[in-house]
């Protein structure tokens, strides 16, 4: 082949990869367009859903502090619970089935959506901040304030609690761990082959 016909299957070849690369980038665009379309449908959609069940939540016994008290109690519970799921630990010994990986996984995923879904909601019932002030979607819920407070409150004392009792849980389980290794290596079992055989 002489140096036109080379020339010209270079050209044809950049042509391709140009187009190829101009209609990738064209479909990631649209793809992005997409995605923070229907984010942006999800969020408009959940703070509808704040909106319109937070009064009646607010008016049950004991009020905005109450609720939010629950709501607390519910994302500390989530956290908990998201934590066991997808702890390393507690599966080290044995291999999950993958049934079993997929329950986990399904518990996990349900237990985290509690955990953030219960401070999203709290924040979703306060006034938004840049809106219109007479639309209904920015006025004020009363209680939601003290539904606020009460959450905080009771999220950061039961976090604490869980989280320190989980650090005392852990360190007792390492030192037992270690524990039945000195026992073991007392026994010539916790060598490894090279040491038992020398």
């Amino acid at each position: 082949m002489n140096r036109f016909g080379r020339a010209v299957n270079r050209v044809r070849v950049r042509g391709r990869f140009r187009s190829r690369a101009g209609w990738g980038i064209a479909g990631g665009v649209l793809l992005l367009a997409a995605l923070l379309a229907v984010l942006l449908s999800a969020m408009g959609l959940w703070k509808w859903f704040v909106r319109r069940t937070a009064p009646a939540l607010v008016d049950l016994p004991g009020g905005g502090w109450t609720a939010g008290a629950v709501l607390g109690l519910l994302s500390v519970a989530g956290w908990a619970g998201g934590t066991w799921f997808t702890s390393a630990e507690r599966n080290r010994d044995r291999v999950p089935t993958r049934p079993a990986r997929v329950g986990l996984a399904i518990g996990g995923a349900v237990c985290w959506t509690v955990a953030f879904g219960a401070p999203m909601y709290v924040l979703g019932a306060l006034p938004g901040r840049n809106c219109r002030s007479g639309s209904a979607m920015c006025a004020y819920i009363p209680g939601t304030g003290g539904a606020f407070l009460s959450y905080a409150a009771t999220a950061a004392l039961l976090g604490v609690v869980w989280y320190r009792r989980r650090g005392t849980v852990t360190a007792a389980r390492r030192a037992e761990e270690r524990a039945r290794m000195r026992r073991l290596r007392k026994k010539g079992k916790g060598r490894s082959r090279a040491a038992r055989s020398s």
